[in-house]
């Protein structure tokens, strides 16, 4: 089995990623907000999120190849 160990401060940064692509697909999609409010912090959230996935991913693999390597 393989075991994955993350600090808090990492998956912090995940948990943020993750929210704000969540959050930025659902005011895209929303429409509650006027439309050029909404698209505007909607694609901000989106890139946010988007940009930061992959040093999450790295965060992440760099973490289970230590945690393999230290097992």
């Amino acid at each position: 089995m393989n075991k994955l160990v993350l600090n808090p401060p990492l998956l912090a940064f995940i948990v943020g990623t993750r929210a704000a692509l969540g959050v930025g697909i659902g005011l895209l999609l929303s429409s509650r907000i006027p439309e050029a409010r909404r698209r505007t912090i909607g694609l901000a959230l989106v890139m946010i999120g988007a940009a930061t996935t992959i040093p999450a991913a790295i965060g992440v693999l760099g973490s289970r190849s230590r945690a393999a390597l230290s097992a």
